[in-house]
């Protein structure tokens, strides 16, 4: 990977509209008395140089870079106090914190590399404030990054489009006053497109699509890989994590069937009850057919009748009845594919606590904000929030994850699949319990 080069000049050139350099100017000299002037109309602390998508919070960041502190007036001591002080600033003032520069790297994404904890830290905080906000206004977006990260910055600054008349703002600059339009290129920075998003997979979409079992891997027919054989370390420290001591005879629930790994696993334990619910036709099919060890076969071998029991249909259908059937479960397990996180957090405050039995778990494949370490980050803390609002405790096992054949799109594990929807080295298993 090609060194990036972390200087003023290389991120905020000379062709650098006046309205936006002097704002990225005093952000980067960590200047807050002139700073603030400039951030009073909506909008102001995210502007982007529309080349290199440089914002005022990659600026203050960025300047804390070792080869560029000895261009700071400060003493090198105070660099530290002065960054957090300006990025403080620019958050209270709106700025965004998952905008993407040309580098594809986030504010926080600068700070990570850069070794700077405090700053990360205040990224990652002001992501969290940011979607408890969504999930007050019931507007949970998806933490992806890429193109579709600047639509989430938009919906989080309304003051943004609302500038529809330009304005003029008195800015100050080496102790110099000069007029400076607002103009539309304020925000005209565009993400690469060489980073493999994918479009957005909803679950209705989803449940129409055909899927492939083949190679290791599920996939729908836009090549989106909705369950992956590497995923198998991961869901065997689930059942264990969910069964301690791999304890026979438990009452089990799994949501999504997939490939049927964790299904497999959980079966090895020999359950008095397992029940599995899943939505998809192609996977129902897959299930029902001759070399299925979870067909009609499995089913007719539970301890009584219905012990054992594939469920078809969403599982917003399916809980409504076990509940009213009284059923309850040892360990819970969910994932589930083309759903949000809205649905995940309705799951388990709405249905675990009624059906989980007490000293019982529940867990779920944690790839939350995977595509990049500051979401992942942001996602554990607001679902660490909510489990706590649910009444429930978590606990988080961090595992590695052997990124041998997983770090390059479109080859090793990804080779044939649309979206790399895991980079991370490390994976958080999440352990939840009921409060009390």
């Amino acid at each position: 990977m090609a060194a990036k080069n972390d200087s003023i000049d290389a991120r905020i050139p000379a062709s650098c509209p006046a309205s936006v350099s002097q704002i990225l100017y005093h952000a980067w000299h960590h200047d807050i008395t002139g700073l603030k002037p400039l951030l009073n109309a909506p909008g102001r602390a995210s502007v982007q140089e529309p080349s290199t998508g440089e914002t005022p919070l990659h600026a203050a960041i960025r300047a804390c870079a070792p080869a560029n502190r000895g261009a700071l007036s400060d003493d090198a001591e105070d660099v530290a106090e002065h960054a957090k002080a300006a990025v403080h600033e620019l958050f209270m003032s709106g700025a965004i914190w998952n905008d993407v520069d040309n580098n594809d790297e986030t504010p926080g994404c600068v700070a990570a590399r850069l070794g700077l904890k405090e700053l990360y830290t205040l990224c990652v905080e002001a992501g969290v404030r940011a979607e408890l906000l969504f999930g007050l206004l019931d507007g949970y977006e998806e933490l992806e990054s890429g193109d579709e990260e600047d639509e989430e910055g938009d919906g989080a600054q309304d003051g943004e489009e609302g500038e529809e008349e330009e304005e003029e703002i008195e800015t100050e600059s080496q102790g110099a006053e000069e007029d400076v339009e607002v103009v539309d290129s304020d925000r005209a920075f565009v993400p690469s497109k060489n980073r493999k998003i994918g479009p957005d997979v909803n679950s209705e979409d989803y449940l129409r699509s055909n899927l492939t079992y083949s190679d290791g891997k599920l996939v729908d027919d836009a090549q989106n890989g909705v369950m992956m054989a590497w995923e198998a370390s991961i869901m065997r420290a689930s059942v264990e994590a969910l069964l301690p001591g791999l304890a026979v005879g438990r009452r089990i629930l799994n949501i999504g069937f997939g490939m049927g790994i964790i299904d497999a696993m959980f079966a090895e334990t020999h359950p008095s009850k397992h029940h599995i619910i899943e939505a998809h036709p192609a996977v129902l099919e897959h299930i029902s057919s001759s070399d299925s060890k979870f067909g009609k076969n499995w089913e007719t071998s539970g301890p009584t009748e219905g012990a054992y029991k594939v469920h078809a249909g969403k599982w917003q259908e399916v809980l409504p009845k076990l509940l009213e059937q009284g059923e309850t479960y040892d360990a819970i397990y969910f994932d589930t594919f083309g759903e949000d996180y809205s649905q995940l957090r309705m799951f388990f405050t709405e249905y675990v606590p009624a059906i989980l039995e007490e000293g019982g778990r529940f867990g779920f494949f944690n790839g939350l904000g995977a595509d990049r370490k500051i979401c992942y980050d942001v996602y554990t803390q607001v679902v660490e929030m909510h489990l706590s609002d649910a009444g429930m405790d978590v606990e988080w096992q961090e595992m590695d994850v052997d990124m041998k054949d997983l770090e390059k799109e479109g080859e090793g594990e990804w080779q044939g699949v649309k979206r790399r929807y895991w980079t991370l080295d490390k994976y958080r298993l999440p352990t939840c319990t009921l409060m009390g």
